[in-house]
């Protein structure tokens, strides 16, 4: 394409010829060769996560994360082969409102944690964006230090919008990532909320971390968590912000006193630390390792072991139940009719969900 400004009477102007348009499909594309990972049978991956392979660990992890049938037939088989090896972490789960210091507190612990020659995994779950279904997966960006230490396993989960999927198959990942040699596992959630139920029953220690110097410390806070809670920790009590810590944890203290006593029969604890300037970290672990050493000698740390394995076989039979329910062709038409019903108003919610189960139950037999 010509410009009028290369013409002789512009002097000093000078512009390039334009180009074609070009393809939107790069043409050296094809000269790549397409990368494909490695596939393991079901014994390589329980040797490798036997030797403790990280690069195993989480191709096994992805397996399980996947929602692929072959997937899940091979994910399945390897769990069961590395059951024998497992049970003898200490599993510990972390919570907080957004914003406490959960995944810096996580940083700070870890490292104290592999001072002792521990080795740690950190699953974390991830919330996922309602309208997108992404999320950032930013975790290992918080925790600087754990993320290039090689006895540090950090794998963070989206939740997907589907909390008790993610729960189940994070309760899997624990079994690898014991059988891998990892006995410090610590879990954190995605914040206040339902997650709290749901990590609660798979983990031994249940720990929240609060600030102090928002408002009302115990505004928003619901009973069920702090009932749930086997220690409190209030974060960021450094500088100024040291007596307010102090305040908040004597509110606390105070709080818990209005509950009854847990069935571990341990009284919960309320500790201050600054999980940014390694204030008190110690103190809080130490607390942790008490707890655990008390309710193994009670009984106590088995019975509830025992308790989560029940209420997990329930809750995969009622995840199973649900997928085989909604994947169903013909429930799935005929869903479609009742919904089409319920909104035209020519028949109740309750009747149209009696109808589509009583047709489910039909074609079950």
């Amino acid at each position: 394409m010509d410009h009028i400004e290369n013409d002789e009477q512009f002097q000093g102007l000078s512009v390039n010829k334009g180009t074609s348009e070009q393809p939107t499909i790069n043409p050296y594309l094809n000269s790549f060769k397409k990368f494909k990972r490695k596939t393991y049978s079901v014994s390589e991956y329980v040797d490798g996560i036997r030797k403790g392979n990280i690069s195993i660990l989480g191709q096994a992890v992805t397996l399980i994360e996947s929602s692929k049938p072959e997937h899940q037939s091979i994910a399945q088989e390897v769990i069961e082969k590395c059951l024998p090896y497992t049970g003898d972490s200490v599993r510990i789960g972390i919570t907080g409102v957004p914003g406490a210091g959960k995944s810096t507190s996580i940083d700070a612990f870890g490292m104290h944690i592999l001072k002792k020659n521990n080795k740690l995994a950190v699953l974390a779950i991830d919330p996922s964006s309602e309208l997108t279904k992404g999320s950032i997966l930013g975790d290992k960006t918080r925790m600087e230090r754990l993320s290039v230490e090689k006895n540090a396993f950090i794998r963070p989960s989206p939740s997907a919008g589907s909390l008790g999927g993610v729960a189940r198959k994070t309760r899997e990942t624990i079994i690898l990532c014991e059988a891998a040699g990892f006995d410090r596992i610590i879990i954190e959630t995605v914040g206040v909320g339902q997650s709290e139920t749901a990590v609660h029953s798979m983990v031994d220690f249940f720990l929240l971390i609060q600030l102090a110097g928002t408002g009302d410390e115990l505004q928003g806070i619901k009973r069920g968590i702090m009932e749930m809670a086997d220690g409190i920790v209030i974060n960021k009590a450094d500088g100024n912000n040291i007596e307010k810590s102090r305040l908040a944890q004597s509110h606390f203290k105070n709080a818990l006193h209005l509950f009854p006593l847990p069935e571990s029969g341990w009284v919960p604890k309320v500790l201050t630390y600054s999980g940014y300037y390694e204030i008190g970290i110690d103190e809080v672990w130490n607390m942790i390792d008490e707890y655990i050493a008390f309710v193994k000698e009670n009984g106590y740390f088995e019975h509830k072991r025992n308790d989560q394995s029940r209420y997990w076989m329930y809750e995969t039979i009622n995840e199973r139940l649900k997928n085989n329910f909604y994947n169903n062709t013909v429930i799935q038409k005929e869903l479609g009719v009742c919904e089409e019903q319920v909104l035209n108003s020519q028949i109740s919610s309750f009747a149209a969900a009696n109808k589509v189960l009583d047709i489910y139950q039909k074609i079950s037999k």
